[in-house]
This record gives structure tokens, sequence and C-alpha cells, in this order.
């Protein structure tokens, strides 16, 4: 705090007066220097990515990863340049989904560089950084925050048409992260089982979505139905039609239902995406029409009003 005096002329007929003035002169802390800097990084990587779509549960074990790692590589398999980003900090499983176990992940001067998948998919997760995939993360919410933070504006994804985002189960920390950093984020894709046990916490996500006032582009029914690979009778193991009718409820979008394949769980546990791989099966099939959604999100911007 400085003081200075100031000797000002009031008027012809009235006496000065002297009138003492405090001015307060402050710089910026290094720590805001730092945050101003990382903002500038954040909104220049996110400039670069035409769609945001962050991938939601409420409920852990209805194959949120799975869904995400098909979708991700149906897109480039269709052109598009993807990034995924897993941000699911302490069960990362999106390495193993495409098998990319033992990538170690490489910096440069001007940020990190994500794994290359194929010549359209681009991948980052905090599995690449742990020495062993035993390796426990046991963190706060301060450095969830801040590794977020740094997969978003730190890493050298270049120019997307989509970037992926895999959260773990839950309306926790990454998730809240990411919905207030990426301000223009496409929207989410809520996955569930037909369950009631599971639509319960869905139903929480897409509450979490409209509190953080993030759009929702639907909602995806996995496990719907198992159709024996011998017989061919579909069996509802965990019942059929509960996400459509919680979408229903909800007021959102139902996209489609996934059939439950042992197919799948091969495909996730040998590193070998399932979509790459059965590109002509019943679920792949599926899959495809959630990517026709996501597809024609350049249109409905186009669209738009100006202003909306």
């Amino acid at each position: 705090m400085s003081r200075r005096r100031v000797r000002c002329d009031v008027g012809n007929e009235q006496e000065c007066k002297t009138h003492e003035i405090q001015t307060k002169h402050t710089l910026p802390t290094r720590e805001e220097i730092e945050e101003i800097r990382g903002e500038l990084a954040l909104q220049d990587t996110m400039a670069r990515i035409k769609h945001k779509v962050i991938v939601l549960s409420g409920k852990g074990g209805v194959g949120k990863s799975t869904v995400a790692t098909n979708i991700a590589v149906a897109l480039s398999a269709k052109g598009q340049k993807v990034g995924l980003m897993d941000i699911d900090i302490h069960g990362p499983s999106i390495p193993k989904m495409l098998g990319l176990e033992g990538c170690a992940l490489r910096g440069s001067e001007t940020g990190l560089i994500p794994i290359v998948y194929s010549n359209n998919l681009r991948v980052i997760s905090i599995g690449f950084i742990l020495r062993s995939q035993n390796d426990a993360v046991i963190w706060r919410a301060p450095l969830k925050h801040k590794l977020v933070r740094d997969f978003l504006a730190d890493v050298q994804w270049g120019e997307l048409d989509y970037l992926i985002i895999d959260s773990p189960p839950g309306t926790g920390d990454e998730p809240l992260s990411v919905a207030q950093m990426i301000k223009d984020a496409d929207g989410a894709l809520i996955v569930t089982t037909p369950q009631d046990v599971a639509l319960i916490d869905v139903r929480k996500a897409i509450m979490f979505c409209r509190h953080v006032k993030l759009s929702i582009l639907g909602v995806i029914e996995n496990m719907s139905g198992f159709v024996c690979p011998h017989g061919g009778k579909t069996v509802d193991i965990f019942k059929t039609g509960g996400g459509e009718s919680m979408a229903s409820d909800m007021g959102v979008p139902f996209l489609r239902r996934i059939p439950l394949e042992p197919k799948i769980v091969e495909a996730g546990d040998s590193g070998r995406p399932y979509y790459q791989y059965n590109c002509e099966s019943e679920t792949a099939k599926a899959f495809n029409k959630v990517i026709e959604s996501l597809l024609l999100l350049d249109s409905s911007k186009e669209k738009a009003p100006s202003g909306e």
C-alpha cells in the first residue's frame, strides 16, 4: 500500500484542500500467471477439436469403456480424426481394450504426445503413466482436476474431428472437471444396462448433466438381450427396454440397444476392439446407429439459428 498527497484547486472562491489518495499497486502472483497460461493453452487446444463427447454413467459395470472404445474405433474407421481420452483415474481400462498396455507416455517441449493406435486414432490415459497396471492411484480432488486439465490442455491432439472422453462411474470430480473446462462440449452419451438397479444411478447422471448444463446426446442401453451363438435364441439376461423407458420418462433421446455378446468380452480382454474385427455383426450395426447420430452433429450445428 502506498500513499501520495495531491493538491487540487476546488474553485476560485474555495480554499484548496489537500486530499490523501490511497492507491493500491498489485501484481499477479506466480500461481495466477500459471492459471492464465493454462486457461489460454486449454482454449487453444479445444479450438482445434470440432466435437467433444463425454461418455457417462451413474453406475459401474455397465460397459461404458467398451462403448467409448468402440465408438472411437468406429468413427476413426469412417475416416474421422479421433482422440480417445480415458479419465478413469482409479480404473483405467482403455489401454487394455486397445492392446496398448506397456506403452509409455512421452513428452516434448510443447506438451504430452498421445499414444498412436491407428492413423486416425490417438489415445491418452493415466494407464500409460503408471509403472505397473497393479499400481493404485490414491489421489484427492485437486490432483484429479490437474490431471484432467493436463490431458485437455497439454496433450498434442492436433486437429481432431472428435474427442471421445471416457469418464469413471458416477458424478464426481473427473466428469465435473471436464464439464466445467469444456464450455462448448457437444454433450454426453449416457450408458446403462436394462435392469432397475443400474437405471436408478443412471438417472442421477442425467440430472448431473442438467445441473452443469451439459446437453444429453442420448441413452445407450448396453447388454440388452443375449443372442445365443449356438441356437440363435435371444435371452434377456438383464431384461430389455429399461433404458429406453427411462429415457422416455426423463425426456432425453434414446439411441440404441447394444446386445450382450461373448465376443465383445473376448475383444476387450485380448486388446482387439470388437467393432474393428466384427464390423458386419448385428452388434457392430448397432454401434453404427450410434455413430450416425454423432456424424450428424455438424449438420445440426449448421441448422441452429445464430445465438442459440
